[in-house]
């Protein structure tokens, strides 16, 4: 049985700064075991391609993909957070940011899909 506190609806969280947070969400392709860690590529209808060195053993992948993806942004890796496909190669990644960030973002994420 669940503890009560799991139950509960939980508000946004908010930065330090109290700025309101934005939850963006990519969907992202993995290429699980690449011999080079590589953030950008469009596949397929837009999503945003990552290699990983990991294997896909273990969530080892999973959270290295995390990672990438926060190092890439420049943000860090608590914020990105795996929402689904945690068995699979297509997987929905959602980023808590501060609404000043969210057009940084967007604009750096539209710049990741154009690499080839």
């Amino acid at each position: 049985m669940f503890p009560r506190a799991l139950l509960q609806p939980v508000n946004p969280p908010l930065s330090r700064q109290n700025d309101p947070v934005a939850d963006l969400r990519v969907t992202v392709r993995v290429k699980p075991g690449a011999s080079r860690t590589r953030v950008g590529g469009v596949y397929g209808e837009g999503e945003l391609i990552v290699a990983v060195n990991s294997p896909p053993v273990d969530g080892a992948a999973n959270e290295a993909l995390t990672i990438d993806v926060a190092k890439a942004l420049g943000i860090r890796p608590r914020h990105v957070t795996l929402v689904s496909g945690h068995t699979t190669r297509s997987k929905v990644l959602s980023i808590s940011v501060a609404d000043a960030d969210v057009a940084r973002l967007e604009s750096l994420l539209k710049d990741l899909l154009s690499l080839s």
